[in-house]
């Protein structure tokens, strides 16, 4: 392992461990959208991670896959741009407050939060995760990479589940907030 390998995976348990004691004291969930749905989607997504790193072609291709030159600037960047991403998840998580949850769920007492990363993107929490995995490939192996396809995928389809309940929940005020910000990408998507 490098010094940078070791860094970004020091920044991802770091935030791993916040993210499990920022549960502590969430408003109760009200509504679970397709709990089997969403536990049946989260065991897809590790099989499919599992299997394919079992393969031992894929896996040693993954492991020694380097997106970028492994100079120190490049490294420091990446850094740089996993702990942004991973910021920009904190900050998120920061504004939501006690409306945090999992994914695809409805809280007692909801409040639409439109301030603060909020205002920039709808679901400033995946674009942060995801921003801090694409830098860690770049930074580290082929194994972030990988993972981000299916990360990916699956915060794209939580992201429009989460849209049908917030219009739901929120008719007007989520029209207009979806009609002002982008979902994930600022300016894009």
């Amino acid at each position: 392992m490098t010094t940078a390998d070791v860094v970004i995976l020091s920044l991802w348990l770091a935030f791993y461990a916040y993210w499990a004691i920022s549960a502590i004291g969430v408003k109760k969930n009200i509504r679970h959208t397709g709990a089997s749905q969403r536990v049946g989607i989260r065991i897809l997504i590790l099989a499919a991670l599992i299997l394919l790193f079992r393969v031992p072609v894929v896996r040693q291709d993954a492991r020694n896959l380097r997106l970028v030159s492994s100079s120190h600037v490049v490294q420091a960047v990446g850094i740089a741009v996993c702990l942004l991403g991973l910021g920009l998840a904190v900050w998120a998580r920061l504004y939501l407050g006690r409306n945090w949850g999992q994914p695809m769920t409805l809280k007692e007492g909801h409040e639409l939060v439109t301030t603060g990363p909020y205002r920039y993107v709808r679901h400033p929490i995946y674009a942060g995760i995801l921003l801090a995995m694409l830098a860690s490939a770049f930074v580290t192996s082929g194994f972030w990479l990988v993972a981000f396809v299916f990360i990916a995928a699956y915060f794209v389809y939580a992201a429009k589940t989460e849209e049908r309940i917030m219009s739901q929940q929120f008719p007007n005020e989520y029209a207009n907030y979806r009609s002002r910000t982008k979902a994930i990408v600022p300016f894009v998507w």
